[in-house]
């Protein structure tokens, strides 16, 4: 069985309730599926104890990284400071919620190896317990996306995305928010590499309040649309990879 080295990045903002549980079964499942593995959760301001949480935890175990953003909040900064970071052939995202099983990355690793793809981008099978107005704004989000980069993916914002390192040395990402995952999926499929869906069990969150799905995350996507579209359309690979300077090192 092929047992890569794997990078865990986790976006973090006030996720006291779930971070050390997050932390704890994604090392479980990478010491089962990974040769070597880093946790590295960056923190995005957080005014809670989390923070605090993680820097214990990776005080305890080298392979869990603390990375602190100053400056303006957001998902797009967050993950790009994480993907930045990350050293070990395959690159994972996942968030602090856990809404899918750290052991599904068995399944992406067997399925990346048997279609030799680039990266494996999963969806939700069942996501009606998250409300209708939650599966109504993502099935149009899917759509739209679709509609406007000529390529349908069956959920853009799912965090579930583990990729080969050269996708993201390749990809420039510009997004300082939530359309990071469809800016992340479009310029690397324009660019040339290969991505494989596949489904997965989805646990909505238990614990802990999201703010992804606010009036003011949505307004934030589509202006970054407008902005980036073009972009994303037409994307020029880049080398080498860029460091985030607004980000200090645990």
């Amino acid at each position: 069985m092929w047992r890569p080295s794997v990078s865990v990045v986790i976006p973090m903002f006030n996720e006291e309730e779930n971070i050390a549980h997050a932390i704890a079964l994604a090392g479980r499942a990478l010491e089962t599926h990974a040769v070597d593995h880093e946790i590295i959760v960056v923190d995005d301001s957080s005014t809670d104890r989390s923070p605090e949480i993680v820097r214990a935890l990776a005080e305890r175990d080298p392979r869990v990284h603390w990375l602190r953003r100053d400056g303006e909040r957001g998902l797009g900064g967050s993950l790009r400071a994480g993907f930045a970071a990350a050293s070990k052939e395959l690159v994972l995202y996942m968030d602090a919620d856990l809404p899918f099983d750290p052991h599904d990355i068995g399944r992406a690793l067997r399925a990346m190896e048997l279609t030799r793809a680039d990266m494996i981008a999963a969806y939700r099978l069942d996501r009606t317990s998250e409300g209708l107005r939650r599966v109504i704004y993502s099935y149009v989000y899917n759509l739209l996306i679709g509609l406007l980069f000529g390529w349908p993916h069956r959920d853009v914002n799912f965090s579930f995305k583990l990729m080969r390192r050269d996708v993201l040395e390749a990809v420039e990402l510009r997004s300082k928010g939530s359309l990071i995952s469809a800016e992340l999926l479009v310029k690397a499929r324009n660019l040339g590499f290969r991505i494989q869906q596949i489904g997965l069990d989805y646990f909505p969150r238990s614990r802990g309040g999201s703010t992804l799905s606010s009036p003011g995350v949505v307004v934030t996507i589509l202006k970054e649309l407008v902005a980036l579209g073009g972009d994303m359309r037409r994307p020029r690979r880049r080398t080498p990879p860029a460091v985030d300077p607004t980000v200090a090192p645990s």
